[in-house]
């Protein structure tokens, strides 16, 4: 498609085809996405101004019809505030702790008719600690916005087949040989005519997903960064022939972070690039691929994004600090100064000149850092562990339980011997810059997946500043 131009929308009043008309969803998506086209260019200055404006509604809204943010907000007077930095740092900060033991007080008593049905979203993360949150029809609007945002920067083609590998089709696809369906689905079909999709359960065996992939040949693959690791592991090996991925125009990722090797990886493999999405279940999309200039866009229109270093001040351009959200459009159960737990690095101006802020890059959870007993913590690049140059490894986690103490989780192609576990256990700790006791834990077929399918290959379960073997709350 021309560059800035839409695909051609579908109509769906009958009798006509052109100008097409949307249905209602289509013709809400068409309004948004035209502002979004718009907005996305304004100067930094003027999206603030934007948001200030909506936050002070949503402010205003939560001291009145909830209890905890009434309590929170107690003498606040969102009128009063002169910018967005300045409202923001008068309003202490809500943690995942607030939402899994408050939510009652959280949710609002009143909301909005007209913001639509409410419904409950909920989000086990790779802690297995949920919470849940409720979220309204204008919330499931700004969502498939923002997604329709992210086909249309990333040009996509619309006509071709999409396959779509996640745990949220284990219901779907009880048998695990693969469901489909005769387009893409929501939001696309509100808008666009498209190919179709099929889908198949995360837990399906990796070689099994690999024949699927090759019967389908989409043109697009959705799923998890560890996902397509595996598979890229099969083409690799010649297990099976380009996994069945010869007609791949792009592979989308979502759900856990993505590392610089795998993007790497799967240039070299499959002859084609890496488009990340960072979204979460309370919130909805919060950042998307910079298709010019790399790095992540804040989804400001829908929400304000905060990136804290340790004394709470915002980060500069280069500085890593923890994301804090405030969701705009959740009138429901506001979401205000949200500490999701994730870390990311601030960047400056994007040379693409959009105005949206930009993440250089996502770094994934804090409970994911490493900690060494004098008192120093870092992420381990555990993807460069060369386990494979030692044992016939097919997956591996590393769990760090104590400071002195790590669990080496490991699938394996047979039994290894003791020789092994010594030279493993040796590579491990001259890796991480440690002598840790290694403890061997073997799984078959695979090691497990934590909730909501999501695989991390290195977790602290220590709190931080812990010296013993407390889970993590975070």
């Amino acid at each position: 498609m021309p560059n800035g131009a839409w695909p051609p929308l579908l109509s769906r009043l009958p009798g006509v085809v052109w100008p097409a008309v949307p249905g209602q969803q289509g013709l809400l998506l068409a309004a948004l996405l035209t502002q979004l086209d718009q907005s996305q260019w304004l100067p930094a200055a003027a999206i603030e101004l934007g948001q200030m404006r909506q936050l002070r509604v949503l402010l205003e809204h939560a001291q009145r019809h909830s209890r905890f943010h009434a309590e929170r907000l107690a003498g606040f007077r969102p009128a009063q505030a002169q910018g967005l930095q300045e409202c923001l740092s008068a309003i202490p900060l809500m943690r995942r702790a607030d939402l899994q033991s408050r939510r009652a007080e959280i949710d609002s008593a009143w909301v909005p008719p007209e913001h639509g049905e409410l419904s409950l979203a909920q989000s086990t993360g790779s802690t297995g600690e949920p919470v849940s949150v409720r979220r309204s029809g204008l919330n499931g609007l700004i969502w498939m916005a923002m997604t329709l945002r992210e086909h249309l920067w990333q040009r996509r083609d619309f006509s071709r087949s999409l396959a779509v590998v996640r745990a949220q089709l284990a219901e779907e696809d009880t048998e695990r040989h693969g469901v489909s369906w005769r387009d893409w689905g929501a939001p696309v079909n509100h808008l666009f005519a498209s190919g179709p999709s099929y889908g198949m359960n995360l837990q399906t065996d990796i070689v099994r997903q690999a024949e699927w992939l090759r019967q389908i040949m989409p043109g697009y693959l959705l799923t998890y960064p560890n996902n397509l690791s595996a598979l890229l592991d099969l083409a690799e090996a010649g297990t099976i022939d380009g996994v069945g991925l010869g007609r791949l125009i792009q592979v989308r990722t979502i759900g856990e972070t993505l590392r610089d090797p795998l993007r790497a990886r799967c240039r070299q493999v499959l002859g084609v690039d890496i488009a990340d999405l960072y979204s979460t279940q309370e919130v909805g999309v919060i950042a998307v691929e910079c298709p010019q200039g790399g790095g992540y866009h804040v989804m400001s229109e829908g929400l304000v994004l905060e990136l804290l270093r340790d004394d709470d001040q915002p980060c500069a351009a280069g500085e890593t600090g923890r994301i804090v959200v405030t969701d705009l459009h959740n009138f429901a159960t506001p979401l205000i100064r949200y500490d999701l737990g994730d870390l990311a690095e601030a960047d400056g101006p994007c040379i693409c000149g959009r105005g949206l802020p930009k993440i250089r890059r996502i770094l994934g959870r804090q409970r994911n850092l490493l900690r060494l007993p004098d008192g120093r913590r870092f992420w381990p690049l555990v993807g460069a562990f060369g386990y494979r140059e030692i044992a016939p490894v097919r997956q591996y986690q590393i769990i760090q339980r104590s400071l002195e103490r790590i669990s080496l989780r490991l699938a394996v192609e047979r039994p290894l011997s003791m020789a092994e576990e010594g030279a493993l256990a040796e590579k491990l700790n001259e890796f991480l810059g440690h002598r840790f006791v290694v403890d061997f834990e073997y799984f078959s077929p695979a090691i497990p997946r934590g909730p909501g399918g999501k695989f991390e290959d290195f977790v602290c379960e220590m709190k931080v500043g812990a010296g013993g073997t407390a889970p993590a709350s975070a």
